[in-house]
């Protein structure tokens, strides 16, 4: 690497680039969840409420494409810099947005705020990843614990964020909200640019040339594949399915119902989004992979991935045995997606550490690049499906195809323990 500033105090960078983050996933959270009520409050469809987050992931393939030879090339400070910036200029954006635009206007401007949202956390997401993977200490799982934290933690905040949203929704509307997170985002980034200490990783050595869009070693494209899949199973039933379905069940009608229906899904999302990030800290300790060898956690990876299959099965079986809307159904689906949530987390946390341990120093942005636009192509494809799959076959349809997409990841995680 290059560069004139001395080498970060390790924890200071850490602290700081986690801070970033956590301020970054707080507002993302908080603008999904406003999108999602708010347009689905004003009579849109499933397949029209997924088009508005289509872009999002889109936008997220082609920016993990090019956003590891970017961090290579100006520096993983800039990276970070430019996804807070963009998140800023996006809710500003939106903001402008005239309610008395038509469904297909509204459509379409929404899908091009929510790509350039896309692109700002995807920078986000990978400037503090690959920041973890370069700060972190060797000793004793000290990149699996570091990881983990700032995955768990970030993952928390974002489920405040979406109990955020919901909340600033009900009390104060969609333009007042949107503004408010604006102005909190330049406050933080601002704060950032401040105390973000010098000689965080900048540039480095061949970053000036393009090297291709898959990594070379092929357990990296293995995890990237499996990883797809797994991110497309949670939002196969979490971006559509399920906030349509309670809106439906928990909603009267009525302007009173409706901000009700807002508290509640908001806060069961928040409520899941935190305890996923909760596991995901823990999951060193869960597994007991402090101090194991990388073979054991990659044999314990294709085991966890096989205890999520189940769980959408046998919830998408309740959902058609119980064909209308009832308390039991409601009481099962709760306790049944925090159990898929339990599992997934550690999924999700083995994954993060993998793609770190897999990865080459000197390509380490551009391995976790690739590997985070499987994740948002993965994205995609849930988002996607969850339109299609919940307004043509209900939530048994939507929960089943869940399943699928964890089966799929499945078979993708056997092929690390032949990598």
């Amino acid at each position: 690497m290059s560069g004139a500033n001395p080498p970060p105090n390790p924890l200071r960078a850490y602290a700081a680039v986690t801070a970033a983050y956590w301020a970054f996933m707080l507002s993302d959270g908080a603008l999904r969840m406003l999108v999602l009520l708010h347009f689905n409050s004003l009579g849109f469809t499933p397949i029209q409420l997924a088009y508005l987050f289509l872009l999002y992931e889109i936008a997220g393939i082609v920016t993990n494409l090019a956003a590891g030879w970017l961090a290579a090339r100006f520096g993983l400070a800039a990276t970070l810099y430019g996804g807070l910036a963009l998140q800023i200029a996006a809710l500003a954006a939106l903001a402008q947005m005239d309610p008395g635009w038509g469904i297909t206007a509204s459509v379409i401007f929404v899908m091009a705020v929510q790509g350039v949202s896309g692109v700002a956390k995807d920078l986000a997401k990978m400037s503090s990843k690959s920041a973890v993977k370069l700060l972190a200490p060797t000793e004793e799982g000290g990149l699996f614990r570091w990881v983990a934290a700032l995955t768990g933690s970030k993952n928390a905040v974002k489920g405040l964020g979406f109990f955020l949203g919901a909340a600033l929704l009900a009390l104060a509307g969609f333009q007042a909200a949107v503004w408010g997170m604006a102005g909190v985002l330049v406050v933080i980034l601002l704060a950032v640019a401040r105390f973000l200490p010098p000689g965080l990783p900048g540039r480095m050595k061949g970053a000036d040339t393009w090297s291709g869009w898959r990594s070379a070693d092929p357990r990296v494209n293995r995890l990237s594949l499996a990883r797809m899949f797994l991110f497309g199973a949670r939002d196969v039933w979490f971006v559509v399915g399920i906030p349509v379905y309670f809106q439906a069940v928990l909603s009267d009608g009525t302007a009173e119902g409706r901000r009700e229906a807002f508290f509640l899904i908001g806060g069961f999302l928040a409520l899941w989004i935190i305890a996923y990030g909760a596991v995901q800290a823990f999951a060193p300790r869960i597994l007991g992979a402090r101090a194991q060898p990388e073979d054991a956690i990659v044999r314990k990876a294709i085991r966890v991935a096989g205890l999520l299959v189940p769980i959408p099965f046998l919830l998408a079986a309740a959902a058609l045995a119980a064909g209308d809307p009832a308390d039991w159904l409601t009481a099962t689906l709760i306790g049944g997606l925090m159990l898929f949530g339990f599992v997934f987390a550690i999924n999700s946390s083995v994954h993060s550490y993998l793609i770190l341990a897999f990865g080459a120093a000197d390509r380490i942005t551009r391995d976790v690049g690739f590997y985070y636009m499987a994740n948002a192509a993965g994205r995609l494809i849930g988002t996607l499906l969850s339109g299609i799959s919940y307004q043509l076959g209900g939530l048994p349809l939507c929960l089943a195809t869940a399943g699928a997409m964890a089966f799929a990841s499945w078979l993708a995680a056997r092929r690390l323990g032949s990598a």
